[in-house]
């Protein structure tokens, strides 16, 4: 087999509860342990073992009573305080947090980055969401449309920029004899004064050792991609098929360019759900067993909370969701893509409603394979070839067994057949990425790429 001219780039996104509903009733899950710091301490470690780019963590800031009842919370509890935390207990592998545009400030934001890059090295990235549930929590009032919060993140975005860019090592001077310690002159003004954010500045720590943390951005609705375009640097999608993943990479790829940007630049890596045995039947075996554990009406309730305004429960749970029940794609306010999966496999490929809830409980909508790490390897290596994006974003369905062997048993594989790092080049998630220290300088915030109508 020839070797490629590119390799994989690997994160994993760490449920405790492994990202099947139903991995915490297996007997050996040891689901009280993983609801403890340590748990991710010795999960980071692991996958720093593994050479792997990065370690990912969503968040989800509410809880759901009834679903708490049946499933345990499948998110960290607070990704910022934690990646300080496994900071200290790991050396190279980049920590992505997930935070929120809707429910933080910048210069909130833009301190605890910048920190979190210091103490790790260089080693931080920002997944920049911008919330479709959780307002309760945040002052009660309505999210605003879907239009409304990406413009409100671009200029988040902007501001937090800026304020990384304020000063920077060389600012200093560090004069004893003389008594100066920088050049005031040499700081960049914030003052930004926009439609969200009014932020005067600078930030009081310099400039993170990689000048901003790597951007992450996951949304794949048009508005989602054209922010994601503008935006960032590294791109999670999920995709069921090759086909829709090789369709969003070229369309990525296209966009960026528009925006005035170089596709080569950024990194697109689309989700993919391993259920992993030892053997092909041990994998099955995994699978059926996993699956006769998802609770069906708390993944109906998750199901549905992509789908607004429609009782689920009111239809035949063996027949395909009518169409005409559903709303447009278009007009969906929440996670628009996600539910544009659904409605896909429903609409266009016949789907049941059962099927639906079991894909939930099982991956959330991403791309779930079963079977030997050798056909894991098989899989991902296809679709990487094919043109599918740069990488993954690995989510293990279930711990210990099964992300243990993602690390010992398919890493290796993919390393053996060229396709992934033997050993880290450099010290930093832009290393990893192989992406460039951005340069010092201001921006202006441009919110108008992010609308529906652009």
């Amino acid at each position: 087999m020839p070797v490629p001219d590119r390799q994989m780039h690997l994160a994993v996104l760490v449920a405790a509860n492994g990202n099947h509903r139903g991995a915490w009733r297996r007997s050996g899950s040891n689901i009280e342990y993983a609801l403890t710091p340590q748990f991710y301490v010795d999960f980071a470690r692991k996958a720093e073992a593994a050479k792997l780019d990065a370690i990912f963590f969503a968040d989800v800031p509410v809880l759901d009573p009834k679903t708490l009842a049946v499933d345990p919370p499948s998110n960290v509890p607070e990704p910022i305080v934690l990646s300080a935390f496994l900071a200290a207990v790991t050396s190279r592998i980049g920590i992505v947090s997930s935070v929120s545009t809707s429910f933080s400030e910048p210069y909130n934001v833009a301190r605890q980055f910048a920190l979190l890059d210091h103490v790790t090295g260089g080693r931080a990235g920002w997944n920049i969401v911008t919330s479709a549930i959780g307002e309760k929590n945040y002052g009660g009032q309505p999210l605003p449309d879907q239009e409304t919060r990406y413009a409100q993140a671009a200029e988040f975005v902007e501001v937090t920029k800026r304020l990384w860019d304020g000063w920077a090592a060389e600012t200093l001077i560090i004069d004893r004899a003389t008594g100066r310690f920088a050049d005031s002159s040499d700081i960049r003004e914030t003052a930004f004064h926009g439609r969200f954010f009014h932020v005067d500045g600078p930030l009081n720590i310099q400039r993170p050792p990689q000048g901003w943390p790597v951007l992450f951005q996951a949304g794949a609705s048009p508005i989602g991609k054209r922010f994601a375009a503008a935006t960032a640097e590294a791109i999670f999608t999920a995709d069921q098929t090759l086909e829709g993943s090789v369709a969003f990479n070229r369309d990525m790829r296209r966009l960026i360019a528009a925006a005035g940007r170089d596709p080569s630049r950024v990194r697109i890596l689309p989700g993919i759900t391993p259920i992993i045995g030892a053997t092909e039947a041990e994998a099955k075996a995994v699978e059926r067993e996993l699956s006769g554990y998802i609770d069906f009406e708390a993944s109906l309730r998750r199901l549905n909370s992509y789908i607004p305004g429609v009782d689920l429960r009111q239809f035949d749970v063996d027949k395909p969701l009518p169409r005409e029940a559903l709303p447009e794609i278009s007009s969906v306010q929440g996670r628009q893509s996600r539910y544009a999966i659904f409605a896909d496999l429903t609409w266009n490929h016949g789907w049941t409603l059962r099927q639906l809830v079991e894909l939930t409980g099982r991956s959330d909508g991403h791309w779930t394979v079963t079977g030997s790490p050798e056909f894991i390897a098989d899989q991902m290596e296809h679709r990487f070839r094919a043109g599918a994006g740069d990488g993954f974003v690995v989510m293990p369905t279930y711990h210990p067994e099964g992300s243990d062997l993602f690390f010992e048993e398919v890493v290796p594989i993919l390393r053996v057949r060229g396709l992934f790092r033997t050993e880290y080049e450099g010290s930093t998630l832009r290393d990893h990425f192989g992406l460039e220290i951005p340069a010092r300088g201001a921006r202006t915030v441009n919110a108008e790429p992010f609308t529906q109508s652009a």
